[in-house]
């Protein structure tokens, strides 16, 4: 049997090809539409909701003004914008459809982002408003990713900043002060329960090409009988595959009984990588479905029963595998898209205790699409680097369950509070410690009291600023197209 991503791939890149020589004939789109043109046809063949959007209906392009329509867009994005399905940009969070489409205007730069390769400073950070419905914004520090500028600077887990080279943050300026300059300078405040404050500290950092290991911690704690493995994992890079099972061999070598999976800050990532992540974790059902994809309508149209069961995704055999029955895992608002597969993927299979906040209800994929005759960079048109990486799929688990767009919520909610942030990796981390607890029996150790901090509602983080987005997706075109 094939595997799962060159079986979705080769039923693409075939409806491609079949696609492209009904509707376009072989007749290029004029120069000055070609971009536009390539945003339409690439749209119209795979977005997951191409039904739902009117000027993406099939034939729309053989009409007399389809040409004119296109020129009526000056900028890609904007075109790009308008034939999704109520996107993020256009409607309020809670009524949008389309949270995660993009498009960008070099695909080599979101190549590298894929694998985790950023013009970063190192600072991990979430963004947050002071409080609800306010415009005012603070941010603080996650981690610091090793080997960046942030690593040789005075700054550290924890740290709040509330301005950006002296100017106030806000939900107007954010963008244009964190993602717009290469170089800028953070100012450090103290907050005391109520209030943010200024304390006179400040970092200036600088951005490089930084590649970022996703494997950020992984040790083993004892604890009475148990040897609790830890492993923080913050990307699902592909290109870390071996790595990651390598991390699991030491788990394994160490006679870890039970594992405690961080994937509070993981964004997502490769869905291959959720798969063999999920695999070992687990390692005893061979090659049973993890997870199921399904696509539009016109992809879906004519599938075979053969051809539907190739969309599954499946379990990894010959992996680093701990065999467990149970995994904890840490949670955030941050936890998206990959991290929330692995979660529902594993549930029909084994206890999964899901430790932290509600997930940010990503249950869709993607496919990077470029400008060529099967949309993949294979012959791809030289004359720009626009790519799109729209939503193309859904995804649920092996009992068909995938209905978790408002969060997947925790089995025991514990709030990550910048009053009692602790250390990651350490037994006396909040969310960590809850964990442990729930695996050995003993009391949980007592959190300062902080039902009186105020909730500081969540509005971004690096990683999405940073172009790493919330991603589930498949990655890689087999060998041969």
């Amino acid at each position: 049997m094939k595997t799962p991503l060159k079986s979705i791939l080769f039923l693409f890149l075939f409806a491609f090809s079949l696609q492209s020589c009904q509707d376009n004939d072989d007749v290029a789109a004029p120069a000055d539409v070609q971009i536009n043109s390539f945003i339409w046809r690439g749209l119209n063949e795979v977005y997951l909701w191409q039904e739902d959007v009117p000027n993406l209906a099939d034939g729309r392009n053989l009409k007399s003004d389809f040409n004119s329509f296109l020129r009526g867009y000056s900028k890609p994005e904007d075109l790009f914008q308008d034939l999704l399905n109520k996107p993020i940009s256009k409607y309020p969070s809670g009524t949008a459809v389309d949270r995660f489409s993009w498009i960008v205007d070099d695909y080599t730069v979101l190549e590298q982002e894929l694998s985790g390769i950023t013009k970063n400073n190192g600072v991990d950070f979430r963004l947050s408003l002071v409080e609800s419905g306010s415009n005012d914004v603070f941010g603080y520090v996650r981690y610091i990713i090793p080997n960046s500028d942030a690593s040789t600077k005075a700054i550290k887990r924890g740290d709040i900043f509330t301005s950006v080279n002296g100017t106030k943050l806000t939900t107007s300026n954010y963008q244009a002060l964190l993602l717009n300059q290469d170089s800028y300078t953070l100012n450090l405040a103290d907050y005391n329960g109520t209030t943010f404050v200024l304390n006179g500290k400040s970092v200036a950092l600088t951005k490089t090409i930084l590649e970022e290991n996703p494997i950020f911690i992984n040790k083993v704690i004892t604890s009475g009988s148990h040897k609790i493995g830890y492993l923080m994992y913050n990307g699902f890079y592909d290109e870390y595959d071996d790595k990651l099972n390598q991390a699991f061999g030491e788990l394994k070598a160490q006679g870890a009984t039970d594992l405690v999976l961080d994937l509070r800050y993981n964004g997502g990532g490769a869905v291959s990588s959720a798969a063999k992540l999920a695999s070992m974790i687990t390692g005893q059902f061979d090659t049973q479905v993890f997870s199921k994809m399904t696509f539009n309508a016109k992809q879906m149209k004519g599938l075979s029963d053969a051809d539907l069961e190739d969309l599954n995704v499946r379990f990894v055999k010959n992996l680093n595998s701990l065999n467990l029955t149970t995994v904890y895992i840490l949670t955030t608002a941050s936890t998206a898209s990959a991290s929330e597969l692995i979660i529902n993927g594993l549930a029909p299979y084994i206890k999964v205790v899901q430790i932290g906040e509600t997930t940010t209800g990503k249950n869709v994929g993607s496919f990077t699409v470029y400008d060529s005759e099967t949309l993949t960079k294979r012959n791809v048109n030289p004359n720009h680097k626009y790519a799109m990486q729209p939503l193309v799929l859904k995804i649920t688990n092996s009992v068909n369950f995938g209905d978790y767009t408002q969060g997947l919520k925790p089995t025991y909610e514990q709030l990550e509070r910048i009053s009692t942030f602790g250390v990651l990796g350490d037994a006396s981390e909040p969310l960590l410690n809850l964990a442990i607890s729930k695996i050995t029996g003993a009391t949980a150790k007592t959190i300062q009291d902080n039902s009186s901090e105020p909730n500081h509602p969540y509005l971004t983080d690096s990683k999405i600023l940073n172009g790493l987005k919330h991603g589930m997706y498949i990655k890689n075109a087999p060998k041969g197209f």
